[in-house]
């Protein structure tokens, strides 16, 4: 599993946090933990992690709570903690958006192992979306169409696939090298200016201010669709 692979671990039982960031560290993730709901939410799209572990009970905010606050932004794994004896609605979880559940007490090694289950299933679903949605913008790359506040929008193919391929990447930063090897192909041998002129075109085109989401230049790297 990659360094990079984020893990997120919302609990306020400092040492449950502890134990599972050893044993996910000891597979290679990176570990961030946060021990209340409300700062977790605060938090998230600032941390930006690939799967989220989610206690239930949480002082500021419960863990449904939190798990709406996250599905309105992101689709990203959310495995569930519950303790034995507490009651755990599965239908209510599944409603809500986790992706699996664990009950305390539990064996870390069958959460690291649940944990790499669940990223397995999300990178093999991603790779068949065709759609991305955020709050006031659908981009499907099936159709070519692209909706601002529910209204369609024109785009040539290029600045759509470019679009598609930041928004399914939220957050990520990536340099204008691996935008025209991801979007335009190996084939391509234009320079890189091409895509600080997409840029700026789906930039004039997307202008939609306040929006919780937009187009960035990290300055000296490259671009990343930054979702707030």
């Amino acid at each position: 599993m990659s360094e990079k692979t984020k893990v997120l671990v919302i609990d306020d039982d400092v040492n449950i946090c502890e134990v599972i960031r050893l044993y996910m560290e000891k597979e290679g993730f990176q570990v961030h933990s946060v021990y209340n709901g409300k700062k977790a939410i605060e938090e998230f799209s600032q941390l930006a992690p690939n799967i989220v572990i989610l206690d239930i009970m949480l002082p500021g905010a419960d863990g449904w709570q939190v798990c709406r606050e996250i599905r309105k932004v992101s689709n990203i794994p959310i495995i569930m903690l519950t303790a034995k004896g507490e009651t755990f609605d599965k239908v209510l979880g599944l409603e809500l958006g986790a992706d699996d559940y664990i009950v305390k007490p539990f064996e870390p090694k069958e959460l690291v192992a649940r944990v790499k289950a669940v990223l397995r299933r999300y990178e093999r679903r991603d790779l068949d979306t065709e759609e991305v949605v955020f709050p006031n913008l659908v981009i499907n790359k099936s159709t070519y169409t692209v909706k601002i506040n529910g209204k369609e929008m024109e785009l040539p193919p290029k600045e759509l696939e470019l679009l598609f391929f930041l928004a399914s990447n939220p957050n990520k930063v990536f340099t204008r090298e691996q935008l025209l090897e991801h979007v335009w192909g190996f084939d391509f041998y234009g320079d890189s200016r091409t895509v600080d002129v997409h840029i700026k075109r789906l930039r004039e085109k997307l202008n939609t201010p306040n929006a919780s989401w937009q187009l960035k230049t990290v300055w000296g790297v490259g671009y990343k669709f930054e979702v707030k």
